[in-house]
């Protein structure tokens, strides 16, 4: 059992190519089944963000697992093996298990410390167990990393000082708005009132945090008065949809695919701020709402493009007040040659991975909460390293035992051929059970010594050398590992 990372992010790869690698939909469920049903995977979750495609898996080894990865990943994405190559990153053991848990924690984040990747791996993992393709080695590593996550988030004040995707998005785009933001009202993260429709785990539990009133500080806020259209209604949608509203938005406008859960969204913001009107519009009738708003936020999930350039040429003829769209979905859901337009706006990944690198907000106000958090990923991976150690462990010490139940089998067999056709079965069975308490005793102190020393960064020795000792076969160990991993998954979640 070996962990492979493979992936690319933005910090190693054009947003263009994270768009056509981005794995969504049948193309995903595709890819993942063809990756477990290889040799060289056993398990496999994929982290898909709009920053990030990422596949964790339980692999035989390195370089048949990252093979059959990549392979697959080049096939159903179409991007050449070679291009692929240029940007993908790859890590093994520790090194996987250390970049999960600082994904997790928002520490390799575009926006460092947001929260809103904790409830996506959440769902990945999800995901992986319901259509079984995260098995033992997967869920252990998936729940060590929302733990982290959570530490991360609970004994630090990392988001605190931050930002999350949608208001750091949004303070880059609201430069080109008709509305000038105050500087005394930043855009901050926000906490979506209870009741929202939502997909992401991490949201949901913010939103059943201690209630608050949402409507004393406002009318006034850095977005007053603009008339906002949403695309979409998931998670990233409907933290935007909170995030304007909460900064003095006049208009909410909800579009989505399944109209009952932009209803929804829009019914929770009507019952949670007294100042906003929130309404929707058909999905395949979004174009015609442009018109009346002034910012559009996407962050659907679509595969191609939702509004086209044309649909927004059509739409903004005879405009005189700018239009901006903030476009935080992967693949992008709004046409790039929108630009070319005159009054129009288009803030995509790509313009906030650059204002990201060349801002002014680093790490400054952070570096206190960002030392903390890689203490806690680090004292974490060391944990993790023990306990896998001590599992690996396991099917060695469980080989033993059924060697030793053998012998005592095998002698007892012999010894009730010996004994007198008079003695009762009660004073067999006594003889039986002593001897197998013998055995027990014995094997107790070396099995659990070995297992402790398997936790020391050389554990993996002593696991041999009981093997060796005993002349135990390789092969009938792993098959008893395998024996003792074929619990579901869900047990343990």
């Amino acid at each position: 059992m070996s962990v492979l990372a493979v992936g690319l992010s933005h910090r190693s790869s054009p947003v263009a190519l994270l768009e056509r690698v981005a794995l969504n939909g049948e193309a995903r469920s595709r890819a993942v089944g063809e990756m477990v049903g290889s040799d060289a995977v056993n398990e496999v979750m994929v982290v898909s963000t709009c920053n990030r495609t990422e596949i964790y898996a339980d692999v035989a080894g390195y370089h048949d697992g990252l093979a059959a990865i990549t392979e697959l990943l080049s096939w159903h994405s179409g991007v050449s093996l070679s291009e692929l190559s240029e940007h993908l990153y790859a890590h093994y053991e520790d090194q996987a298990v250390q970049h999960l848990f600082s994904v997790t924690c928002g520490l390799d984040s575009m926006v460092v410390g947001e929260g809103q990747i904790l409830g996506q791996v959440r769902d990945s993992l999800k995901e992986g167990q319901e259509t079984g393709s995260v098995g033992r080695v997967l869920n252990d590593l998936g729940q060590r990393a929302l733990r982290v996550g959570k530490r991360a988030h609970t004994e630090t004040h990392l988001d605190h000082a931050g930002a999350d995707m949608v208001s750091f998005g949004l303070t880059v785009a609201s430069r080109h708005l008709a509305v000038t933001p105050s500087p005394d009202l930043p855009f901050g993260s926000v906490t979506p009132p209870a009741g929202c429709p939502m997909s992401g785990q991490g949201l949901a539990e913010a939103a059943s945090a201690e209630p608050r009133s949402l409507t004393a500080d406002l009318p006034s806020g850095p977005l007053t008065g603009t008339r906002v259209l949403v695309l979409g209604a998931g998670s990233m949608s409907a933290l935007s949809a909170n995030t304007v509203a909460r900064q003095g938005a006049g208009t909410v406008i909800v579009a989505n695919r399944t109209h009952e859960r932009a209803a929804r969204l829009a019914e929770c913001l009507n019952e949670a701020y007294e100042t906003v009107r929130a309404d929707t519009v058909p999905f395949a009738d979004a174009a015609e709402a442009l018109p009346d708003v002034d910012l559009v936020i996407s962050c659907t999930g679509a595969q191609g493009l939702v509004l086209t350039a044309d649909a927004v040429a059509d739409a903004t003829r005879g405009r005189t007040r700018p239009l901006v769209f903030l476009d935080l979905a992967l693949p992008r859901d709004i046409d790039p040659a929108v630009r070319e337009r005159e009054g129009v706006h288009l803030v995509d990944i790509e313009d906030l991975r650059q204002a990201a690198a060349t801002g002014t907000d680093t790490e400054a106000g952070r570096s206190g909460a960002l030392t903390l958090v890689r203490g806690i990923v680090e004292e974490e991976v060391d944990e993790f390293r023990a306990v896998r150690r001590a599992d690996q462990v396991a099917p060695t010490v469980v080989a033993l035992r059924a060697q030793a139940r053998g012998v005592v089998d095998a002698e007892l067999s012999r010894l009730h051929g010996r004994l007198p056709d008079d003695l009762d079965e009660r004073t067999r069975e006594e003889i039986g059970r002593a001897m197998r308490r013998v055995a027990d005793k014995l094997l107790h102190r070396p099995t659990v010594r070995v297992k402790e020393l398997a936790a020391a960064p050389d554990g993996e020795s002593y696991e041999a050398a009981l093997r060796r000792l005993f002349d135990l076969d390789p092969k009938t160990a792993a098959d008893a590992g395998r024996s003792t991993a074929a619990r579901p998954a869900q047990e343990k979640a």
